[in-house]
């Protein structure tokens, strides 16, 4: 039985493929009922949201406008269906979580498997951002929780997770290569290859603290252009154990000195209780020994918040 998809869904399902073609394929439905509902969208609002052309169709300027307040009102209607299946204890619906790419890579498809076998009504719907951008959705609900450091989930809910520690990033038969770890100051006299800002703010952080600053010669968000770039001999960089797990090939890393850490963990909006999330929390709780290696971070057994309340609520 097809499911029955709202005006609002159907909108930003548009907005994201560009083609009313490619939004009717990934909903189940027909290319002229989307295109009808569409029209019948605009009609009720007065207002022209797309402009249509033959290769697909882009928002206007009023339709851009209007983004952001359907965006809310479909998160309500989430919110709301969210509510009533906990009322109801039944473990259904979506678990949306905002992730970046190392974790992604290397947690996310066991945290799925996890779901689809015991709780196959769950849809987990994963959302692909840098720091700011998982901090922002997480705020305004467009995710229900998302991975981050500690250094950028100061007012949110907080469960560390992992210490994951930093290392410097060169490339096989570099000068450094032949040491057992790596000072900061050292590391810096070679061109560096720094992530855009808002992508990893651990590693900002750090640089911002030493004297001597990096003679930056590219910056990227992607790890595996970064990797890349540092494998051709284009310049050094700082990353984590976790990134060199996921995409690092043909480089070398060293432990920094002294040695420093991010502390991952999963954040949430301060009024976000669902039973969905707390599901994802214990299997995090079963599992991270492992996925780890046994480095949980020795304050990140219990939840934080802002003001320094620990537990995860009834």
């Amino acid at each position: 039985m097809k499911e029955i998809r709202d005006r609002y869904e159907i909108f930003l399902k548009v907005c994201e493929t560009g083609n009313f073609s490619k939004a009717a394929q990934a909903l189940n439905y027909t290319q002229s009922g989307i295109s009808q509902m569409m029209a019948a969208f605009e009609e009720e609002l007065g207002v022209q949201l797309f402009a249509r052309a033959k290769k697909g169709v882009t928002l206007t300027d009023n339709g851009t406008r209007l983004l952001p307040y359907i965006q809310e009102m479909a998160n309500q209607k989430d919110k709301l269906r969210q509510a009533a299946f906990n009322i109801n204890h039944k473990i259904e619906g979506k678990l949306r979580i905002g992730s970046f790419s190392s974790i992604t890579a290397l947690w996310m498809p066991d945290v799925i498997h996890f779901f689809n076998e015991n709780y196959p009504q769950v849809e987990v719907q994963i959302f692909d951002g840098n720091y700011d951008e998982i901090r922002n959705w997480i705020i305004h609900g467009q995710v229900d929780c998302g991975f981050l450091s500690s250094i950028v989930a100061d007012d949110l809910k907080f469960y560390p997770l992992c210490e994951d520690p930093l290392c410097a990033v060169i490339k096989k038969g570099h000068p450094l290569a032949e040491k057992r770890s790596v000072r900061l100051e050292e590391l810096l006299e070679y061109p560096f290859i720094i992530e855009t800002p808002g992508c990893d703010n651990d590693i900002l952080h750090l640089l911002e603290s030493c004297k001597k600053k990096p003679k930056t010669s590219y910056s990227f968000r992607d790890d595996t252009l970064i990797m890349a770039f540092v494998k051709s001999g284009l310049g050094v960089t700082i990353s984590q154990e976790l990134v060199m797990k996921a995409f690092a090939n043909d480089v070398e890393s060293r432990p920094l000195e002294p040695g420093r850490s991010r502390i991952i963990g999963l954040a949430f909006a301060r009024t976000m209780n669902s039973v969905v999330t707390k599901i994802l929390v214990e299997y995090f709780q079963q599992n991270m020994e492992v996925a780890c290696g046994g480095r949980r971070p020795e304050a990140g057994r219990p939840e934080r918040t802002a003001g320094g309340e620990t537990g995860f609520g009834s």
